[in-house]
């Protein structure tokens, strides 16, 4: 009831402030939501569009801190460069790398070409981007897989013929007790001749780090997460007549960190119980490390669009090809360390330095083509093929020099020999996971005006998935498997939508809409660190089938007095969710079917100009997101959190954000000096389902080593706190340049952003965490 009671309130207060004020036409965002063009304000359901303007007054730079300006939009953060996307609170819990078989709940696109990739969302730069759309509730229609929970659309600036424009931005800033960032964008706009043109775009951007590592000598590494971003696009726009426009495009990014956004709580190696080796309190975000971490993404994508008018439909071609390269390089000595106490390894076994190396490589092609109609009748459609082929490749690998001695001398001489199938010595843990996708899709929408305030749409995609996958592994921490898995699936998916024009100012939508997300095959327990009980309660999950979810959203679209407000309340149902689980002491993650969840809620957004130099917006949601079944395992005990009335994982109850932006007297010069701020509140959160368990918090190693007995307790929330974050921006803009100074998390909160667990929590406890205050000054140069 507080909840509803204070965004009531806030939508009130915005009403009253505009009321008061002259009537102020705002700025028509136009979209592509529906593969054609329309405005917000037009299309028959719930979406958001964050512009180039709006992108740089909230002080967004990357989608996770986009997304707390958008009404049912969450990100969880997994350490950089790996983040899991939700919408309205379709979530199955943490995903982590070791699982590439798990599909994504909400599609990436950059402009026309899928780039979405589970767990890894391209953490791409925004500059010189035209807008960001995000589409909520299922787009299976028009976008198929992955788009169960909705779709979000990174639109660039395209390239202008004619014209000659560009921009340069370059930035300083500092993090509170960390490090010195900044970076240096541009982007420029070339006229070739008559019918070609040319935009370039390219950035350098560094990241100041700001977590600490204690080492075993008792040193502390400073800023041991600093990293760097640099890439660019070319895109080139040829029109040899007013019918014909082909645009092929390169996109190229990398990025790497130094180590992760990771605050420790436990570690087997720096914790409060040791008595043979120093005891540790970690303090605020710190970490301890024996290795030095890594993480690297490097996006290549080719793709070309051909848009073709006729008298009475228009054509468009997309065929794109994206490649990625991933490693994720952990320190797991403390993983390692800990299955050699287990195992009952000598002191200087368990001390051993152990890497865990893991690699991904992505290659994607992807064609559409589609039809759409072009003119002004009371009928338009839009209908298409799609295919697409994923070939997915991830390996791990774990070097920690030294280890196949003590395996010899402890188990045996010749034993490392015999479980390594093949991989090198000193590596007890090595798998490779080969990945096949194929998809297949057809699909169509039809739009018809009924009367001249009634619009009725319709549409439907079928689809063919076939995906294969090879498993091979070997190292005595694995069962030296050799495995090949196979998943098929075929059907339809609907979407109904209805929009009445209540008056010139106010329509009414209704929509009921399908998703679907492919299943697939969990890979193989690693046994041999597992548990008795974890064996027993995880061993059964093979294969898990599709989840599939109904969408039904009622909304007003309204824009009046200087005010515009978007509403709507909605609930989804979901059948055999695909739920997430840390497998404990197996060091592994399964996901399996929850039979029944749901989603229920209502989002809020707001934009308002009451006068000519004041500009408000307020985005809010209200979520209800729960287990419908409750799921046990063979003894009859609830498995992972799963029990009906739970809430789903990763995502808030409460969402809300607002902002001001205040044009006053020009100052220095200038010919507008703005000021503006931001307040973003996100409510609390649990990592896994498991984390609402009645005392899932309380941790013990169960690990006899350097003078602790392995009995003792460390004791965490795991329900991650709310939290408010505080944004301001202030600066000049002049004819051709633009200087800003900024303060980003102004009241610097220290947040938690998800729950870490090695080994179950056996190995290791912990945090992700925020960026603390951050102050910086930007400045742009523009040029026509």
């Amino acid at each position: 009831m507080f909840r509803k009671s204070l965004i009531a309130a806030a939508v009130v207060g915005v009403y009253a402030t505009a009321a008061q004020a002259q009537s102020t036409l705002l700025e028509e965002v136009v979209v592509t939501a529906t593969k054609r063009e329309s405005t917000i304000q037009d299309l028959p359901f719930s979406i958001n569009a964050q512009t180039a303007d709006a992108i740089r007054r909230s002080g967004a730079t990357n989608l996770e801190e986009l997304s707390r300006n958008v009404a049912g939009l969450t990100i969880q953060n997994l350490g950089p460069g790996q983040s899991q996307v939700a919408v309205r609170g379709v979530s199955a819990g943490q995903i982590v790398r070791d699982q590439p078989g798990v599909k994504e709940q909400v599609g990436i696109y950059l402009d026309e070409s899928v780039i979405s990739l589970s767990l890894f969302t391209p953490d791409l730069d925004l500059y010189d981007l035209n807008r960001v759309e995000t589409l909520r509730g299922p787009q299976g229609t028009l976008f198929g897989s992955g788009s169960i929970g909705g779709t979000i659309r990174y639109i660039t600036e395209q390239p202008k013929i004619g014209v000659t424009e560009g921009s340069l931005e370059a930035d300083i800033n500092t993090v509170t007790d960390g490090g010195e960032g900044g970076h240096v964008k541009g982007a420029v706009n070339i006229p070739i001749n008559d019918t070609m043109a040319l935009r370039l775009v390219g950035y350098t951007q560094n990241y100041g780090g700001f977590i600490d590592a204690l080492t075993d000598d008792g040193s502390i590494q400073r800023d041991v997460n600093s990293g760097n971003r640099q890439g660019g696009r070319i895109a080139l726009t040829w029109q040899p007549s007013d019918a014909l426009t082909i645009t092929p495009r390169l996109v190229y990014q990398n990025m790497e960190t130094d180590g992760f956004n990771r605050r420790e709580a436990f570690n087997l190696y720096a914790n409060p119980y040791t008595t043979t080796r120093p005891a540790v309190t970690l303090g605020s975000r710190q970490q301890f490390l024996k290795l030095e971490e890594d993480f690297a993404d490097e996006f290549w994508m080719a793709d070309v669009v051909v848009n073709y008018s006729a008298d009475s439909f228009d054509t468009t071609f997309v065929a794109s090809r994206t490649e990625r390269s991933i490693l994720v390089s952990r320190d797991a000595s403390a993983l390692t360390g800990s299955v050699s106490v287990d195992l009952g390894y000598p002191t200087a076994a368990v001390d051993l330095a152990s890497n865990l190396r893991d690699f991904t490589d992505v290659e994607q092609d992807t064609f559409e083509l589609r039809f759409a109609s072009n003119g002004d009748g009371d009928l338009n459609w839009v209908a298409g093929v799609f295919y697409a082929e994923t070939v997915r490749n991830y390996a791990q690998r774990l070097p920690t020099p030294g280890y196949d001695a003590f395996t010899d001398q402890v188990l045996g001489a010749g034993t490392s020999a015999a479980v390594a199938n093949g991989y090198p010595s000193d590596s007890p843990y090595n798998s490779d996971l080969d990945y096949d996708l194929t998809q297949l899709a057809f699909f169509g929408e039809a739009t018809y005006n009924v009367t001249d305030r009634l619009t009725v749409t319709a549409g439907i995609r079928q689809y063919d998935f076939e995906e294969d996958r090879v498993i091979f592994g070997g190292g005595l921490f694995s069962d030296g498997w050799d495995q090949t898995d196979s998943t098929s699936s075929d059907g339809f998916t609907p979407r109904l939508m209805a929009s009445y024009e209540f008056s010139d100012e106010v329509t009414f939508n209704a929509q009921a809409s399908q998703g679907f997300r492919l299943g697939g095959v969990n890979d193989p327990l690693n046994s041999g660190l597992c548990t008795p009980a974890d064996l027993e309660t995880f061993g059964g999950f093979q294969d898990y089938d599709d989840e599939t979810m109904w969408n039904y959203e009622a909304g007003v679209k309204s824009r009046f007095s200087g005010v515009v407000v978007n509403a709507a309340v909605f609930y989804t149902q979901i059948e055999d969710l695909q739920t997430t689980l840390d497998a404990g002491s197996c060091s592994s993650r399964i996901s399996f079917n929850v039979p029944e969840a749901h989603t229920a809620g209502v989002e809020v957004e707001v934009s308002a100009q009451p006068t000519d130099n004041l500009e408000l917006t307020f985005a809010g949601s209200i979520l209800e997101a729960e287990f419908d079944s409750t799921v046990r395992d063979g003894n009859g005990n609830i498995l992972g959190g799963v029990e009906e009335g739970n809430r789903l994982p990763s995502v808030p109850e409460t969402q809300l954000s607002a902002s001001a932006t205040y044009f006053t007297t020009p100052m220095f010069g200038s010919e507008e000096t703005f000021l503006s701020a931001t307040w973003q509140f996100v409510g609390t959160r649990f990592t896994q389902p498991s984390d609402q368990l009645p005392g899932a918090g309380a941790f013990a190693s169960g690990l006899p080593y350097g003078g602790a007995t392995g009995s003792e307790i460390t004791t965490l929330d795991l329900e991650l706190d709310a939290y408010s974050l505080v944004n301001f921006r202030a600066g000049l803009r002049y004819s051709d340049w633009e200087l800003a100074a900024y303060i980003n998390n102004a009241l610097d909160e220290e947040v938690d952003l998800s729950f870490d667990r090695e080994r179950g929590g056996r190995a290791r406890l912990g945090f992700r965490t925020n960026t603390p205050r951050t102050v910086g000054l930007t400045a742009r140069w523009y040029w026509d």
